[in-house]
């Protein structure tokens, strides 16, 4: 085998299609575009994100991209001095929270900061709680206890 014989197979190869050569060429006059309309002229092609005048998708979605979680925990906030509003020995619980209009009814899970300086002696349930406000209720003789709903 010489590098002069080799050749590509049959068919590989196609002559350039030439336009606007005239009407003996098969592609004279219109040269391959058919008669008028946007796509007949020149420049008349929209963007690849042109949606036939829709409003565009990039206009459509929000403009800051980003990532929201739908497992987040939102917890609603009581700090310690917030408590000394409830009798010695009480449970504080959410309802009791609620009741007090510490927190709002549509807040599902409660958390107790430790702000604050607690002066009673009570029983806390709620969902999370900060160190200094463990020690803190600890350190009155009181209970903490973690809920779980």
């Amino acid at each position: 085998m010489r590098l002069d014989a080799l050749r590509p197979n049959p068919g590989s190869i196609k002559r350039k299609k030439r336009l606007g050569r005239g009407l003996g060429s098969g592609h004279g006059v219109t040269a391959g575009r058919g008669t008028k309309g946007q796509k007949a002229r020149s420049g008349g092609s929209k963007g690849p994100h042109f949606e036939g005048g829709q409003n565009p998708f990039y206009l459509r979605v929000p403009r800051y991209p980003g990532f929201k979680n739908p497992f987040k925990k939102v917890y609603a906030v009581v700090n310690l001095d917030k408590l000394n509003i409830f009798p010695e020995n009480s449970v504080v619980d959410r309802d009791a929270l609620i009741e007090k209009n510490l927190i709002k009814k549509n807040e599902r899970l409660v958390k107790i900061l430790g702000r604050g300086k607690l002066e009673k002696k009570l029983i806390v349930k709620a969902h999370a709680f900060s160190k200094k406000a463990v020690e803190e209720i600890m350190g009155k003789g009181g209970k903490v206890e973690l809920v779980n709903d």
